[in-house]
């Protein structure tokens, strides 16, 4: 009995064998079809989302890897002979149009800053209030923000070369200090994405580089779980505050700030447009209790590049003797009435002629 339960096992196993051999020459090219059908339509899927960002997108992606150092990202010159600044290749400018060349005789101002400069929105802004404010004092006078968020002095520049384009007989530049991190961070991020490397070859899809991004630039931010969300703000918060506590890295971005500062009074006076360079000023809490807007003497150096065709605005002394509580939003950002008397002190260089139209142009 246990020799014929022996033998009818071994045939049942041989038989068993002999079923899934047999079953898998079938299956196996049934399961890779299925999988190269999969496969394929996935492919299709992607290249089809792929090619629908590009054609769709193609203005907002314009310099988008170029992360602010693409000088014609976010500047739209149309076919009638306007331009419309859009939020585009990681520029958040407000919407805002004029035409490529500006009237005889009129002022055009161009107002390049960070987001102290930029404000909350257009009107409120120092460059709207300026531009309100000359006209109404009966001055043919257009003014358009250029502010963005997190430029730092380098990605200033760029913007105010592609500016000088666009026919100003003024352009104000706001200096500040506060922005050099992103400024190296975003150069990084270009640098790498222009690589040739393996590495970065899948980063050249458009698809995979925004859903990579996703948790840099908060692009889908609230679809992510909320401790992702606290690690990867946690992550860039801690490395600007370690960056800004490093006295050689802050040396070195003085020095930088300086350098690009210098070069933009350089590149305006070239192009034989007036330049107004409006110091930043920061909000400090001093021993006494007491509020001020103060430089900390960091920008003692801009007061030197005065001169025939550049100006000079300090915030620290428009609102000295104010309450600076009531102007300030934060730290470094002001307030509309902070906004109001920086245009006032700006609308009244240009009225005594500084940036006036030139007759050769």
């Amino acid at each position: 009995m246990a020799r014929a339960r022996r033998c009818l096992h071994l045939h049942v196993h041989a038989l068993r064998q002999r079923f899934f051999r047999r079953a898998g020459v079938h299956l196996f090219p049934v399961l890779m079809r299925a999988l190269s059908k999969s496969f394929v339509l996935m492919v299709v899927v992607l290249l089809g989302a792929e090619l629908v960002g590009r054609l769709l997108f193609a203005q907002t992606l314009s310099g988008r890897f170029d992360y602010g150092y693409d000088a014609t990202a976010g500047f739209v010159e149309n076919a009638d002979g306007t331009v419309d600044l859009v939020r585009a290749g990681g520029r958040k400018f407000f919407p805002q149009s004029f035409a490529l060349k500006r009237e005889p005789g009129a002022t055009r101002i161009m107002v390049i800053g960070d987001s102290v400069a930029r404000g909350r929105d257009v009107a409120s802004s120092y460059a709207g209030q300026l531009g309100e404010i000359l006209r109404k004092s009966g001055v043919k006078a257009e003014s358009f923000n250029l502010g963005l968020p997190g430029y730092g002095a380098r990605r200033k520049q760029v913007v105010l070369q592609q500016a000088l384009r666009y026919d100003p007989t003024l352009l104000v530049l706001h200096v500040n200090l506060s922005n050099e991190f992103e400024d190296e961070r975003e150069w990084r991020r270009r640098e790498e994405f222009r690589s040739a490397h393996p590495r970065n070859w899948l980063m050249k899809s458009v698809l995979i580089r925004r859903l990579f991004e996703a948790r840099t630039e908060k692009v889908f931010w609230e679809l992510l779980p909320q401790e992702v969300r606290l690690q990867g703000a946690a992550s860039d918060a801690d490395a600007e505050i370690a960056a800004g506590m490093n006295a050689a890295t802050l040396s070195r971005w003085n020095d930088l700030v300086r350098e690009q500062t210098i070069l933009s009074v350089e590149t305006a006076k070239k192009a034989g447009v007036p330049l107004l360079l409006v110091i930043q000023a920061d909000l400090h809490q001093g021993a006494d209790g007491g509020a001020a807007a103060d430089e900390k003497g960091q920008y003692d150096w801009v007061t030197k590049l005065a001169g025939p065709d550049v100006a000079i605005v300090r915030m620290q002394e428009l609102f000295k003797g104010r309450n600076v509580k009531a102007i300030y939003a934060d730290a470094a950002h002001v307030r509309a009435e902070g906004h109001e008397i920086i245009a006032s002190a700006l609308a009244e260089r240009v009225r005594t002629g500084f940036g006036a139209p030139r007759a050769q142009q």
